[in-house]
């Protein structure tokens, strides 16, 4: 045991966020703490931390345990160079190592008087242990390869911590954290300052920590990648789950099916005794019986199964943005500079109506730079950009909130945008981004940063333009508002550019993916997982080039290679037979093409499935909107139609990827 959480209790005025909430972290645990948006996460974290007390309750460590917490917001306002800010939060680190050399001094010391105290030595050998397994004699490298995996350029590391944002602060308090090693880590959404490829390094770092972490995270793909148990927090209660998210859901819908059924079996019990009752408790010769059946449903009704509260799944139709022409922005011969840096060069861009654009790359790449230049909040210093025919552009990022009335309430705010829509859709819309119940009465001007950028994305998404630019919208949204985002999203039939950390998004959202690194920009025209395909094939392509260009082996080695290879090309080969030599350099070639070839094959084998679903969706919907049924039902026509516009476009990027995938399987299979 590393933590133990042992009945705790907490209220705040008439409202419980806990009722006897007990769980246990044991030393290598990976934990994700999970509820509704809330539900006393970042609270119970506090009460971990001693920050916050609970009502009724403990909270237990380990003897000795050394704890790191990492807030959700955090400020820098020192001059120090961020590589020393990281560096000297290792303060147990270079206690261990200020001690070691005292003890080393008395060790000589003791020795050239006499003998060494067994004390001294067992000490040291703890201290000098402790000290190398916390990475005290790499301490500056390990800060280095923290900061960079963090995504912070070598030029930034003797910047002052003052002059970063609120963001790269986060990941400054990330990195101390990461480079004390605590024994156990407490993290309150982590990933919500990273972009797509800091969030990958930061997924491996915590595979392979040594120590225990306990998570927040509303990121569903970081959690399956890093987390080996789940801690729900349901009913005021904690329970606890062993696997990762995905598995989580799935033995959390098991046990809700079987606590339903128990749940029906107990009314149903109820309420046949309760006849029985209401028919027979004033007859005297009945009474008895009567009697026992109520004490009977007294009994069951304190044993009735209490239902975990169910998530939100929000369906909401958002109005779809006014029709654009096909072709919906375009920047020709772009170039960006600011006074001592060139981000980009003579880049060409365009975008089609339909396009759900990605920008992917490392950060400072200039991700957030092409997105304000297409949604015109940056200009370029050369070439122009171009918006197609009744192009409206909306733009939303969470430091670009001014078009927010400090005045308004929450409501008023929507309603500004939304006035055709009734009360109960404005607050259905609001729930869904976390407004509930008196929150939709609030004023912005006491808004949170949090609160006023998901209010900001509510009025985005009720008036919809032609071309959305959203950078990192999901911040601030539990998974429920995430989902419903998603889907908003994903069927959203206009043109759409988006950055964003949480890969489940891109993944169910993106069909086109703008990779920037090193000043160049390269479009794949497909979804993620193809682009991530189309990455690693490149990579496989480029190792394998570098390999077939190697000189020939020179030496005796290369001299026994070259003669091994003549022998068995001059080998006799009796009654049509091969030797063991030949059989095993074909089984090892063989078996290097099936590596070579089985990431082609495995996205051969997802396009064709794709394929054939859309093919078939296709000739669905032809067959559908020949129907002079749905012609009459307009809404249900521009669905249809909207879906028969998009298939149109996927299936032939589908087709052109499968024909490339067939090519390259047969010409590396020919070479093989």
């Amino acid at each position: 045991m590393i933590l133990n959480v042992d009945k705790i209790e907490k209220s705040f005025g008439a409202r419980t966020l806990f009722s006897g909430a007990s769980f246990q972290v044991n030393p290598g645990d990976r934990f994700a703490l999970v509820g509704p948006n809330g539900a006393g996460k970042t609270t119970l974290l506090k009460i971990i931390m001693g920050i916050d007390s609970p009502d009724t309750g403990s909270i237990t460590f380990a003897k000795d345990v050394n704890v790191g917490y990492l807030e959700q917001e955090t400020k820098l306002a020192s001059d120090v160079p961020v590589i020393d800010e990281v560096m000297n939060a290792a303060v147990e680190i270079k206690a261990l190592g200020a001690r070691a050399e005292e003890l080393q001094l008395a060790i000589a010391e003791a020795g050239e008087t006499g003998e060494v105290p067994e004390s001294l030595l067992a000490e040291y050998g703890r201290v000098q242990d402790r000290f190398e397994s916390l990475g005290g004699y790499e301490l500056e490298s390990n800060a280095r390869q923290i900061l960079a995996g963090l995504g912070f350029p070598i030029n930034d590391f003797t910047k002052p911590c003052a002059e970063f944002s609120g963001g790269w602060q986060m990941r400054i308090a990330l990195a101390k954290l990461f480079l004390r090693h605590p024994d156990l880590l407490l993290l309150d959404e982590p990933t919500n300052h990273l972009d797509l490829e800091s969030v990958q390094w930061l997924r491996g770092f915590i595979a392979g920590y040594e120590g225990a972490v306990l998570i927040v995270s509303h990121d569903r793909a970081f959690m399956d990648a890093c987390v080996d148990h789940v801690a729900a927090i349901e009913n005021r209660r904690i329970t606890t789950y062993t696997g990762n998210y995905s598995s989580y859901l799935k033995q959390r819908e098991d046990n809700l099916e079987q606590m339903r059924a128990k749940r029906a079996a107990q009314e149903r019990e109820i309420a046949h005794m309760q006849v029985f009752v209401d028919k027979f408790r004033y007859k005297a010769t009945k009474a008895a019986q009567a009697q026992e059946r109520m004490k009977r449903i007294e009994q069951i009704k304190s044993e009735l199964v209490i239902l975990p509260e169910g998530h939100k799944h929000v369906d909401f139709k958002f109005p779809d943005p006014p029709r654009s022409g096909d072709m919906v922005a375009k920047l020709e011969g772009v170039s960006k500079s600011y006074v001592d840096k060139q981000v980009y060069e003579g880049i060409d861009l365009t975008l089609y109506r339909g396009d759900h654009v990605v920008l992917v790359g490392p950060n400072g790449a200039g991700k957030s730079t092409l997105l304000k230049m297409l949604a015109g909040v940056e200009q370029p210093t050369a070439g122009r950009r171009e918006l197609g025919v009744n192009v409206g552009v909306a733009y939303y990022a969470q430091h670009q909130l001014e078009g927010l009335k400090e005045s308004n309430t929450v409501l008023q705010e929507i309603d500004s945008v939304a006035p055709t829509w009734t009360v109960p859709q404005q607050r259905s819309l609001l729930g869904a981004f976390l407004f509930s119940g008196e929150d939709v009465d609030k004023r912005v001007g006491v808004l949170s940063g949090g609160e006023r950028a998901r209010l900001a994305l509510a009025k985005m998404l009720v008036a919809p333009e032609a071309l959305l630019c959203l950078d990192e919208p999901t911040n601030h949204l539990d998974i429920d508002s995430v989902d419903m985002l998603e889907n908003a999203l994903r069927n959203f039939p206009g043109t759409l550019v988006l950055i964003s950390h949480d890969e489940h998004l891109v993944r169910s959202v993106a069909n086109r993916v703008v990779d920037i690194r090193d000043g160049k920009m390269t479009v794949i025209d497909g979804d993620y997982d193809y682009y991530l395909f189309k990455r690693e094939d490149l990579a496989q392509r480029a190792l394998q080039e570098r390999v077939e260009s190697k000189p020939a082996p020179h030496g005796a080695e290369g001299s026994r290679t070259l003669r091994r290879h003549h022998e068995a090309s001059e080998q006799p080969v009796r009654e049509g037979k091969k030797t063991k030599e030949q059989r095993r350099e074909e089984a090892e070639a063989r078996a290097a093409l099936n590596k070579r070839l089985k990431p082609l094959k495995d996205r051969l084998k997802k396009v064709e499935a794709e394929l054939e679903r859309k093919r078939a969706r296709y000739d669905e919907l032809m067959e559908l909107m020949a129907s002079e049924e749905l012609y009459a039902d307009q809404a249900r026509f521009n669905d249809a139609l909207g879906e028969y516009n998009g298939l149109k476009q996927a299936i032939p990027v589908l087709e052109d990827e499968w024909l490339e995938l067939s090519t390259n399987i047969e010409e590396e299979t020919a070479r093989g």
